[in-house]
């Protein structure tokens, strides 16, 4: 398997901004600290997508994505397409990172230093 994959696909573009333009409430806190370079200076982007997967949040230059999850993401079926989507992005090259929406709420300080430590090590 390759590991250039095409990002930001024409026929996915609809699909993407319609995710930018309703995040959800978890989604909305945790872009407000990654855009603008906040974090060590690396540029995240929301709703990219790789090949024919869209990604919450992801930093190109690192390979870094970013997911959101909530409780839909618990249900056996989910949970088995969550790991084949993981599967193939680790092939790809990409760290994926997922946060539950709750995570977001309680503990959104650790969970952006758990985001510039692997922007650190993936930065060596």
């Amino acid at each position: 398997m390759k590991n250039v994959k095409e990002v930001n696909k024409q026929k996915l573009k609809t699909i993407r901004r319609l995710h930018r333009n309703r995040p959800t409430p978890w989604e909305l806190k945790l872009w407000q600290c990654l855009k603008n370079r906040q974090i060590d200076g690396h540029k995240f982007r929301r709703q990219v997508s790789i090949e024919n997967y869209v990604v919450d949040f992801c930093c190109l230059e690192l390979k870094l994505i970013i997911e959101v999850d909530g409780n839909g993401h618990l249900h056996p079926s989910q949970r088995k397409k969550d790991k084949e989507r993981t599967e193939n992005l680790v092939k790809w090259r990409y760290t994926i990172i997922r946060f539950f929406n709750n995570e977001i709420d309680e503990n959104l300080n650790e969970i952006l230093e758990i985001i510039s430590q692997k922007c650190r090590e993936l930065d060596t």
